[in-house]
């Protein structure tokens, strides 16, 4: 299937190309028959990336991020992470007063931020340069709580790299159906 169709498609299903981009930023990185091959696959693996070329830090997707969950590297990390799941859905001031604090020596990590009229805190386990899942789900629970329309989190298996979408449950099923036999989407870290 051509590239630009399964583009189309995915856009109709929640998943647009950010604007401004194009099927020529993909390309830029990988061949056409490698998108072509297998029809939506790797497609959705790399809506969560940025383009490779300049200006760098362009999204590809807005509704899509490719979270590696081996990202505390120190200060800041967990914000970032807060940041990055606000512009996935679509609402980058959700998350107001935010700071964080990650001490790997020490063992200590933990982020803070107002949601929604609530003030919330939570503390991150350390574990080498791992993401703490539990504090990254409560993100996405805030975010999903106060979301549009139903929209949720969803994933697919990605190994360390979580690939995130954010999608109408319908939407989500229709990419799901166009992914068979390969695994479906499923909600973020165990969600309903």
């Amino acid at each position: 299937m051509e590239l630009e169709s399964q583009i189309s498609r995915l856009a109709g299903l929640g998943l647009p190309l950010a604007a401004g981009r194009t099927a020529d930023d993909l390309l830029h990185s990988l061949p056409r028959d490698l998108f072509e091959r297998r029809p939506y696959n790797l497609l959705l693996s790399v809506l969560g990336a940025e383009v490779e070329r300049e200006p760098w830090g362009r999204p590809l997707c807005d509704r899509a991020w490719n979270f590696d969950t081996e990202c505390v590297h120190g200060p800041g990390a967990y914000a970032r992470t807060a940041r990055e799941l606000c512009r996935t859905a679509g609402r980058p001031e959700a998350f107001t007063d935010l700071r964080d604090h990650v001490d790997p020596g020490a063992g200590e990590a933990w982020i803070e931020y107002t949601a929604g009229g609530r003030r919330r805190r939570w503390t991150a386990e350390v574990c080498d340069d791992w993401a703490d899942t539990m504090v990254v789900g409560h993100l996405m629970d805030d975010l999903e709580r106060d979301g549009d329309g139903g929209r949720r989190f969803w994933t697919r298996d990605g190994g360390q790299t979580m690939p995130l979408y954010w999608l109408h449950p319908d939407d989500a099923r229709a990419v799901s159906a166009l992914l068979a036999p390969a695994p479906p989407l499923a909600p973020a870290l165990g969600g309903p």
